[in-house]
């Protein structure tokens, strides 16, 4: 699986994913969108995925899958994380 996972500086939600991503031991790459030093300018992230108001937001295979509850239920859709038991 090739997983982008675009997120923001200080973004919970994309602290977040990227637990997910290492509870269910996947490589990604995380490319932070912002317009400091090593970022993703935001104004290119803005012209490749205009539709996107939010963050993180994730691409598995050239495919947009959405931000971290999207993710989630793909995860656990394909037996990549499982609902901790109680």
């Amino acid at each position: 699986m090739d997983i982008k996972a675009y997120t923001k500086v200080g973004c919970k939600f994309c602290g977040n994913l990227i637990a997910l991503f290492e509870r269910a031991g996947v490589e990604y790459t995380k490319i932070v969108v912002g317009d400091g030093e090593n970022q993703c300018p935001t104004e290119l992230f803005k012209k490749e995925y205009p539709e996107v108001i939010g963050f993180p937001f994730v691409v598995i295979d050239g495919e947009k899958i959405g931000g971290l509850v999207e993710t989630a239920k793909l995860f656990l859709e394909k037996k990549l994380v499982s609902v901790p038991k109680k």
